[in-house]
């Protein structure tokens, strides 16, 4: 298979029979709650996304008092355009896709991303014509893994958390002495760890100065515990940076413990680490000459600004990793992106040179990277701080009012609702609901299959998510209005081939790379059939956290619909607040926590009780209850609540709401569950919780433009995308041929007879009654919160999503 019908778009959609549009798949999962019946008949289709939010908890609104504004939502890819926001907030762009020379960047003053156009200009672009595989110079680049001596070629654990460092040496830096630290440094590093920990760092940085010539290994490693508020974690990694020289690298485990170690770019002036590669100045032993180390490119992470169209990010992922000849631990993100949407995100390989994956742009479809920066270190799952919407809604109306009216008069309104909505969203929030994306699209919602899980029945969890739509297997397209994805119908037909015959290797032919959790189902049921704990431990740890931690965001849906039907938006006793967020007001601390992240980026804090409970200053995520003066004193507003996600260490509200915990996850609606005891024998599906804000809301800026589209121009595109723009820039070179070609039109154009008055009149008519309004949206929003919820609050529940294709089954 060549590289391009690898990564293509289905070029068409088969349509299924209208007939069987009323095709229910019953499950043998039954959830309810509150007068609401989630049969989950998982399988009807069920076309109003609002039906399909009551059955995951979306229901309350803030202010449910205001008219309705309808709308339509991603009837374009291009309508949704989603740009990560950094750490240090900028907003990531893809301003180039070409490599400079050599690919050497300067090392000081720089940041992690490209954004805004902050990279120069290539001094050559990539030869069209050039194979896969060779670099801008012309010459062959050998496969990274080759390259590599065998202990070398081992990267971190990708479940680690590296510290994120782009803080420039200054060139008077002071150098540490040999013996001591300075008072100042000192008091830095005592001001986030313990006396025996600093000592064990000094003399870590001894043995590195002593011992220029061992390997990393052979040093002393530091272990400490470590905060999981990522703004004083970074922190922490840039100071122990500059006081140690760079000579010490820092990272998170995945028990979230702090790991020091010697600095492998350290010691690689000190030792060919590379097969020459990174060989002395005067050493005759290099097998690259003229190619630079990875210490002189700047590290061994090649950052760079991944463009996608209409994909998932793993989708795209998973075709640069096969073009590559590497795996998928090459890469890393800080978060997955929507699919139906154009995309613009930050991504680390590990030992990947940039001229190598510019090439892959020529084979790329709907896809693009750029922006190359090489750093010491990769970015982890949560390393981001939000991200920015640009959001074009079409066919747009308010329910009431007339679009019979003035044109002008009908957009002043429009766009007088949705300055006032958005500057709402701002002041008053939005319920932080967890969009339908994280319950899946497939027949069987993803909370479904956790709750199987959590109650041990492992089979019916497999069955679950090979679970999918006859209708995915129709093949009449004679009367139907109903369409089906490519990948959505490959994927249901390689199940079926294994359900019905158990060829292992023909079904997993079928089915799609990106459905990795199927694929890993049959490979090892195919061996082992009866093995179905052993089947789900094959997935892919992320998405088999995915499962569980859908179960826990059905319950928290549910949790603040009836927190804000008690108690609105008023703070009451046995509320809960997170602590680090008020050390200024009085604490009673009981909870430590750390992060841990799923396959949806989502960060959830996970408490654990034997941390310092007693300390003001511990920098550990805890919740507490308040007390009824201090939910009454106004120094708390309903902002800083937060609810649980349930598990065996957390607190729960010390309120009615935390009374409906424990009824609800005890009933059957709940999978009669104990929210005290959720922990299993398999450590992945044991929760020990964590908390997230009941209410969200949107940056300090915005934007909202109200225009008219239709007509002769049909479904036109409002805002331009970050590659069209990169286009644009390329055809200038080119103005001159197409000034000619537009001057030659025009002649033609006039010396064509002009059409009758009375038909141009009929036809300006019949383009003004087809005339529709659009509203262009610009907010930002913080990491795990989902940009859908913010419509949903601002048109109260009118903005529909388009059914461009049938997905899943649902």
């Amino acid at each position: 298979m060549n590289g391009q019908d690898a990564d293509s778009r289905p070029s068409k959609r088969v349509k299924l029979d209208s007939s069987d549009a009323d095709v229910t798949i019953v499950s043998t999962s039954t959830m309810a709650y509150q007068g609401h019946e989630s049969h989950i008949q998982q399988g009807s289709l069920v076309s109003d996304d609002t039906a399909k939010e009551r059955q995951v908890g979306i229901a309350a609104f803030v202010d449910g008092s205001r008219s309705v504004f309808r709308g339509i939502l991603k009837k374009r890819y291009t309508d949704f355009l989603v740009n990560e926001i950094l750490p240090n907030g900028i907003v990531v762009h893809l301003s180039s896709i070409k490599v400079q020379h050599r690919a050497v960047l300067p090392t000081s003053g720089r940041t992690a991303s490209a954004a805004n156009g902050g990279l120069a200009q290539a001094d050559q672009e990539i030869a069209r014509g050039q194979p896969t595989g060779e670099g801008a110079t012309g010459q062959k680049v050998p496969d990274t893994e080759k390259a590599l001596e065998p202990d070398a070629a081992k990267r971190p654990d990708t479940n680690g958390e590296s510290a994120q460092v782009n803080l420039a040496l200054s060139s008077n830096h002071r150098k540490l002495t040999r013996n001591q630290l300075s008072e100042a440094d000192r008091a830095i590093l005592l001001g986030y760890f313990g006396d025996e920990t600093v000592d064990q760092m000094s003399s870590l940085y001894q043995s590195i100065l002593g011992h220029p010539d061992w390997k990393s290994r052979d040093h002393p490693m530091v272990r400490t515990e470590f905060t999981s508020d990522r703004n004083v974690r970074s922190q922490i990694h840039q100071d122990i940076r500059r006081i140690f020289d760079g000579k010490i690298d820092s990272s998170t485990d995945k028990d979230g413990i702090l790991v020091l170690t010697a600095s492998h770019a350290a010691l690689a002036n000190n030792r060919d680490r590379n097969r020459g590669w990174n060989s002395k100045p005067n050493s005759d032993r290099s097998s690259r000459p003229n190619k630079l180390s990875w210490q002189d490119r700047g590290g061994e992470y090649l950052h760079f600004s991944l463009y996608k169209e209409n994909k998932d990010t793993l989708e795209v992922i998973s075709y640069l990793t096969k073009q590559l000849k590497t795996n998928t631990k090459t890469f890393q993100f800080a978060g997955t992106k929507d699919r139906r949407a154009v995309t613009v995100q930050r991504v680390s390989a590990y030992r990947v040179e940039a001229e190598r994956l510019a090439g892959l742009n020529r084979s790329l479809k709907y896809a693009a990277v750029g922006d190359y920066e090489y750093h010491k270190q990769g970015l982890e799952l949560g390393d981001l701080s939000g991200n920015e919407f640009v959001i074009t809604l079409r066919e747009c109306e308010l329910e009431g009012s007339s679009s019979d009216g003035i044109a002008v008069e009908w957009k002043a309104e429009l766009h007088s609702y949705l300055q006032t909505s958005l500057q709402r969203l701002r002041e008053k929030g939005f319920l932080n609901f967890y969009g339908l994306q994280r319950f899946g699209t497939f027949a069987t919602r993803t909370d479904i299959v956790g709750l199987h899980i959590l109650k041990g029945d492992f089979k019916s969890a497999c069955d679950a998510i090979l679970e999918f739509s006859p209708l995915a297997l129709n093949e009449d397209t004679s009367e139907s209005h109903l369409l089906v994805g490519h990948d959505d119908r490959s994927r249901a037909e390689g199940i079926n081939i294994w359900r019905d015959t158990g060829r292992i290797n023909e079904a997993l032919d079928k089915i799609p790379r990106k459905f990795s959790a199927e694929s890993n189902i049959i490979r090892h049921l195919g061996k082992h059939r009866q093995d179905y704990l052993g089947a789900l431990l094959g997935i892919q740890r992320n998405l088999r956290l995915m499962y569980v931690h859908a179960y826990q965001s059905l319950v928290w849906n549910l949790a603040v619909g009836e927190r804000w039907r008690l108690y609105g938006e008023k703070v009451v006793e046995g509320d809960l607040v997170l602590v680090h967020e008020h050390k200024d007001k009085h604490m009673d601390l009981e909870t430590a926590a750390r992060e841990t992240v799923d396959a949806d980026g989502e960060i959830v804090i996970q408490p654990s009780h034997d941390d310092r409970a007693f300390d003001k200053d511990d920098m550990f995520e805890r919740a507490r209850a308040l007390t009824a003066e201090e939910a009454n004193n106004g120094k708390y507003s309903i902002f800083d609540i937060v609810l649980p996600l349930p598990g065996f260490d957390v607190l729960y509200p010390a309120n009615a709401c935390g009374e409906w915990y424990k009824t609800f996850m005890a009933s059957e609606a709940g999978g009669g569950l104990d929210p005290y005891n959720m922990r299993r024998k398999q450590k992945d599906f044991s929760l020990s919780g964590g908390y997230r804000k009941m209410l969200a809301r949107i940056g300090e800026a915005w934007e909202a433009n109200v225009q008219e589209y239709g007509g002769e121009e049909g479904e036109k595109q409002f805002v331009e995308t970050d590659l069209e723009r990169i286009k644009k820039g390329e055809q200038k070179t080119n103005m001159g041929a197409e000034q000619t070609r537009v001057a030659d039109d025009a002649a033609v154009a006039a010396e064509t007879p002009n059409p009758p008055q009375q038909a141009l009149t009929e036809q300006s008519t019949e383009a003004q009654q087809a005339k529709k309004l659009a509203a262009v949206l610009k907010f930002q929003l913080g990491s795990s919160q989902y940009a859908t919820m913010a419509l949903r609050e601002l048109s109260k529940g009118g903005i529909q999503a388009y059914k461009a294709e049938f997905i899943g089954g649902r």
